[in-house]
């Protein structure tokens, strides 16, 4: 399979700054959609990279779930998925190091899965970063450079983001 993005493209996509709007948290609830909630929410990056963030959860499992950043290729329609948060409801298996683990772990897209015909965010690492989806997707807006607006509305109950 041919390399769509190499590793150093995909670290400065995962770098450029990308703005939240205002509204984010209202646009980000998810809805019923096939056996999971799910929402989508695009994203202009500082250098006009398009992005969508994607976050979905089972209706039946509340540990099965992902938080995804998707890069939009350019001049198509296609997404290349940059990362991904998942959560601890199922095994996961890294092909090339030939290692499985069960627990909440996080896809990163890699010239290396990409080059033996994977998809490209086939490689994922444990965390403990997080134990649910709003944690999840408060690593992923910190890790892949989000920057978030405050909320001029007091948090409830201690949540954040």
């Amino acid at each position: 399979m041919a390399v769509t993005l190499k590793d150093e493209d995909i670290k400065r996509l995962l770098a450029e700054r990308k703005q939240l709007p205002a509204d984010y948290r209202a646009r980000t609830q998810l809805k019923p959609k096939r056996g999971h909630k799910e929402r989508e929410l695009d994203v202009l990056g500082d250098q006009k990279s398009e992005f969508r963030l994607i976050i979905r959860q089972s209706e039946f499992n509340p540990l099965d779930f992902s938080a995804i950043l998707a890069y939009r290729m350019p001049k198509s329609n296609i997404l290349f998925r940059l990362r991904r948060y998942n959560g601890k409801s199922h095994e996961h298996s890294n092909t090339i190091e030939s290692n499985t683990f069960y627990d909440f772990h996080i896809h990163t897209a890699t010239e290396r899965y990409q080059e033996s015909g994977l998809r490209e965010d086939t490689f994922a690492e444990p965390t403990n970063r997080y134990a649910d989806l709003p944690g999840a997707t408060r690593c992923l807006l910190t890790d892949c450079a989000f920057d978030v607006p405050t909320d001029p509305q007091p948090l409830l109950f201690g949540e954040e983001n």
